[in-house]
């Protein structure tokens, strides 16, 4: 079988497991989320998620994060980690949407990943979260991993694998399959023991055999 009905196959069987599949991040606006993405660096929804519920009401433009103390900013971040760099990014993209946007948030990836602290996987999330664009594939730790282990691409940067995903997929299945392996990525596939034997798509995963 080759990659493409294999990714098929994948993609049918994920969405049966995980129908809930979607985006885990809270907010209400496109700048909401451009900041929480940027926080989930190295972090987990659950604890961007928290320390947003106070960040969102204290920071509700951009102009507020490019007026922001430094010092302060990073206090209300830092259960994040990596807050120093982080709150950095949080303030400087604030200037740069004041300055050259606005106050809004960009709608195309070339002019989003001119922001600090925005990559294709940032840029992505957002693009398709926030208004319906889609670009590419939003390559994190869990797409990554999963799709060296179903061996859909063997490449090892998140770059090359994007590319490597949207060749195999129609565009309009981009953001979903990113969502699905998310999801499984988390519950199922994880990083440390995979749960092979629970997995729906053992059948169609090279690496099943080798987790056991």
């Amino acid at each position: 079988m080759d990659n493409r009905k294999r990714a098929q196959k994948i993609i049918k069987r994920l969405t049966d497991r995980h129908p809930d599949a979607g985006i885990a991040i809270n907010f209400r606006s496109p700048l909401e989320l451009l900041v929480a993405t940027i926080l989930s660096a190295q972090s987990t929804d659950k604890t961007v998620n928290e320390v947003t519920k106070n960040l969102f009401k204290k920071y509700q433009k951009a102009e507020d994060y490019g007026n922001a103390n430094l010092h302060e900013l990073e206090n209300d971040i830092r259960s994040t980690g990596f807050y120093h760099s982080k709150a950095k990014y949080l303030k400087k993209t604030g200037q740069i949407l004041s300055s050259k946007f606005d106050s809004k948030i960009p709608t195309s990836m070339n002019e989003l990943i001119t922001l600090p602290g925005v990559g294709r996987k940032t840029a992505n999330i957002v693009l398709s979260n926030a208004f319906g664009v889609v670009e590419g594939v939003a390559v994190d730790t869990h797409v990554q991993r999963l799709a060296q282990r179903l061996e859909l691409s063997n490449n090892k940067t998140p770059d090359k694998i994007e590319s490597d995903l949207m060749k195999l997929l129609p565009k309009e299945q981009w953001s979903r399959f990113t969502d699905l392996l998310i999801f499984h990525g988390r519950r199922v596939c994880t990083a440390r023991k995979p749960n092979c034997r629970e997995c729906t798509i053992n059948r169609l995963c090279p690496s099943a055999s080798t987790f056991g």
